[in-house]
Order: C-alpha cells, then structure tokens, then sequence
C-alpha cells in the first residue's frame, strides 16, 4: 500500500507540471489580451486608447515579453511567493479575489455533494433490493427527469414558481440586507437559509447518475457466488447487504473525488449565474470575458490542479477500498 502511493505522490509531480504549462498556453491562446479587450470596451462607450497608452499598458504588464519569460514570471510567483499576480480589470490581487468567494462555494458545492451521496446510497440500495417494485419505478423516472432536464432549466422554473405563485425571490445566497454586510451570526443563519434550493439543484443530475450506479452494481453483487455463501452461513440479509455487495459497489462514489474537488471551483458555473450566487464560477466567466489572463489563468490553474489532487485522493481509497486495485498494480 505504502509502494502505491509513493509511486502516486511521484507521478502526480510532473503532471502538476504538465498542467501549469498547458493552462498558461490555454489562456494565451485566446485571441487577444486585456489591453485591447480594454480598449475595445471603451471604443464602444465613445472613447479612445491611443497606441502610447495601449504599449504603456502591455509594457506595465509583460504582454510583450516572450511567452516562456511570461510563464515563469506567472508560475515562480506561485511557488515562491504564493502570488497569482495582479487581475488586470479589477486592479486587486488575483489569490485575494478567487479567496474572498471560496468560502461561499466549498459550502454550497460541498453541502450538494453531501446531499448527492446521502441520498444516492439508500436509493440505490433501495432499487437494487427490491428490483422492478414501484418504488424502483419511481425513483427510475425521477432519475431519467433530472439527467434529461439541464440544471439550468430547472433553475429557471424554480425561480418562476417561486416568484410567481408565493412572490419569494430565491435566486442568490443572501437576502438583500445582507448581502454585503460582514460576517456575523445572522449572515451566517440567512446564508444557510439559502442554500437548501441551489444545492438540491446542483446535485439533481449527480444524484441520479449516482443512483443507477449504485443500483446497477449493486445487482451485480447480489447474484456473486460470495452473497449466496454469506447467506447460507445465516448472516442477517441487512448486515449481509451492507457489508458485502455495498461495499464493493461504494468504488464508484469514490472515485468521484476525483471531479468532486474542481466541482467545488467551477461547478454548475450556469447555474451559477441564473440563480445569481455569489461563487467562483461566475467569477471566472467574468474574467473570460475580459481577457484577464492571471484571473482566468489561476482559476483554470486551480480547475486542474483539484483535478489531479482529487484523482490521487481516490486512487488511494479505492486501493484501501478494494485491495485488488493495489495489488493489480503491483502495489
């Protein structure tokens, strides 16, 4: 096991290499930069940015340097200083800018994830146990509902239902008083008041994914030579579900940690915007939009660096989960 994960640890090194490049040469790709994004922002209110100004800027900035002196400016500033540099249309520190919404995000990503599993366990093991009853009908066409019907849509009914028969307003995290006012125990009770409707939202599609894993390997595992030895020794069929077939087919739900750690970033990124949510994700649109290559640049940094974090995080649990993947491995 302990083999397993240095030969991990070792691996994922070059890889975070390998995707800091590829994320700065992404966002350079994108054709243009801030300054002429900028200029043309402002060509279209009337005013004009003369070629002086405009090479003042890319100057201030380093957009003329050659692109390798810009990925090292970019990247020893991380490592060394933990500095993501400077966001060019908000004039503000980028680590200062992605920090001062995480808090909000890893709550509403991490309390719909939470919310996914503690309910897509029971229902899968419900389905799988009593197979073709109504219940599995039932939670079957539930299921097809929310993998066909994007997110976005069934935002957008929610905030019409909500509006237009009880006059409620549930787009956002907080109510209007409280929207920009400091941290304190009202805030924090509006705010958890809030949070139930965008992350049941967030984690319809998930849960029902999640649901006919759960089922289908649970099926699986039912009919497994290994079940119909552990009943005919008398175990109790409750304890015998648990501690069996459910544990072998749990090795999908872990190796969603893998997608699950970027989802606290970016996930739901339109949902994001119609239920106007104070998160990261439209955060990142914005600086897209705008050509702010450090915003951007650390956010899609960020994106894949969970990525490749949640996915040794899941190797190593499923490798304590199933010893067959370690030992398959050479582990």
């Amino acid at each position: 096991m302990l083999a397993y994960i240095v030969r991990r640890l070792l691996l994922t090194i070059p890889t975070l290499f390998i995707v800091s490049v590829v994320s700065f040469v992404l966002m350079k790709l994108v054709p243009g930069d801030f300054v002429t994004s900028y200029a043309a922002t402002l060509a279209a209110q009337g005013e004009q940015l003369n070629g002086a100004t405009m090479k003042a800027l890319q100057d201030a900035y380093g957009l003329n340097q050659p692109i390798y002196l810009q990925y090292w400016k970019w990247i020893s500033g991380i490592l060394l200083h933990g500095d993501f540099g400077l966001s060019f249309e908000w004039k503000l520190p980028v680590g200062q800018l992605i920090w001062s919404t995480m808090g909000t995000t890893i709550l509403l990503t991490g309390s719909s994830l939470l919310l996914t599993w503690l309910l897509a366990i029971p229902i899968g093991i419900y389905s799988a146990t009593r197979q073709y009853s109504m219940g599995d009908y039932t939670f079957t066409a539930i299921g097809f509902i929310a993998l066909g019907v994007p997110g976005f849509m069934i935002a957008l009914f929610v905030l019409w239902i909500a509006y237009s028969h009880f006059g409620v307003d549930v787009s956002g995290l907080f109510s209007t008083q409280y929207k920009n006012a400091p941290w304190s125990l009202p805030r924090v009770q509006d705010l958890l008041g809030h949070l139930l409707i965008p992350a049941v939202i967030l984690g319809m599609a998930g849960m029902a994914s999640l649901i006919r894993i759960m089922r289908a390997n649970t099926l699986d595992e039912l009919h497994k030579p290994y079940v119909l030895a552990a009943r005919a020794r008398g175990i109790p069929e409750g304890r015998m579900i648990l501690e069996y077939p459910v544990r072998v087919a749990l090795n999908p739900f872990v190796s969603t940690v893998g997608y699950a750690l970027p989802e606290l970033v970016g996930g739901g990124l339109i949902i994001a915007v119609v239920l106007s949510l104070q998160t990261a994700g439209p955060l990142f649109l914005r600086s897209l939009q705008s050509r702010d290559i450090y915003l951007s640049g650390a956010f899609v940094l960020l994106l894949s660096s969970l990525t490749v974090i949640g996915t040794l995080i899941s190797d190593i649990l499923l490798a304590w989960l199933d010893p067959r993947i370690r030992y398959g491995q050479g582990g």
